[in-house]
Formats: C-alpha cells, structure tokens, sequence
C-alpha cells in the first residue's frame, strides 16, 4: 500500500506543494511544530532515510537546501532546523521547521492547528522565494 507521502505525490489526496521537480517535493506538514514546517520527501518511496542510493539522498539534501532557504525568507526565523525522524511515516523524508529556540524541535510539543486557507498562504509566501 502506498504512503501517505505517495499519495499526495500522486495527487490521490491533498498538499499543499510548495516545491517540485521530477525526483522531489516539499509540501507543509499538517500538524506543524510552527507555521512553515515542510516535509521534503523523494518521490521514489523508500522506508528509511539511509537506504536511499547515494545520489538520491544527495538529491534530497540540496533540494532541502533550496527550500530551507525559501522558508527562512519567507517565515521569520532565526534558522531552519533540520530533522529527521523516520518512524511516523514509512517514507523517507525530511523536517524543515523555522526555529527561534531549541523548544520549537521538539516534536512533543502540541502541534497547531491550521486552516486550509491557512497553509495555503504561508505556501505561496513560501513559493515566492523559490
């Protein structure tokens, strides 16, 4: 069965996509840590971040790279921090998530509670960066 992530890769169920090419997307996390955490996932599904072929997971860094820089001009921020958890989701992916403090990696935190139109907004002022 395919992963969530396919599933929006393949358009089967919404995102809110803000960066795309043909082996990699960024899309906004649902339930964020803080307004602007994106996940940036290849499109090849594989379960665990290190069973990537080397290309592709180098693929995936610069590709974050890219995006990071959009969301920090577009977020205010002091960083973007970067992590990588693996579990929740069987796809290889990455966090990107605007960080003022250490407090705001913490993934048991309360998540926010966003609208549509919400995601939607804090998407194109991500978009107009990239």
């Amino acid at each position: 069965m395919a992963s969530i992530f396919t599933r929006i890769i393949n358009r089967e169920i919404p995102g809110c996509i803000v960066a795309e090419d043909q082996d990699y997307i960024a899309f906004l996390d649902v339930n964020p840590l803080k307004a602007g955490h994106t996940l940036v996932v290849p499109k090849q599904e594989v379960d665990y971040l290190f069973d990537l072929d080397n290309v592709t997971l180098q693929g995936l860094i610069l590709f974050a790279k890219e995006v990071a820089m959009a969301i920090q001009k577009a977020i205010p921020c002091q960083r973007v921090g970067v992590s990588v958890i693996g579990l929740e989701v069987p796809h290889a992916h990455v966090h990107l998530i605007p960080m003022d403090s250490m407090n705001d990696m913490n993934f048991a935190n309360p998540k926010l509670k966003m609208s549509k139109e919400e995601l939607n907004a804090i998407g194109e002022k991500i978009k107009k960066f990239l």
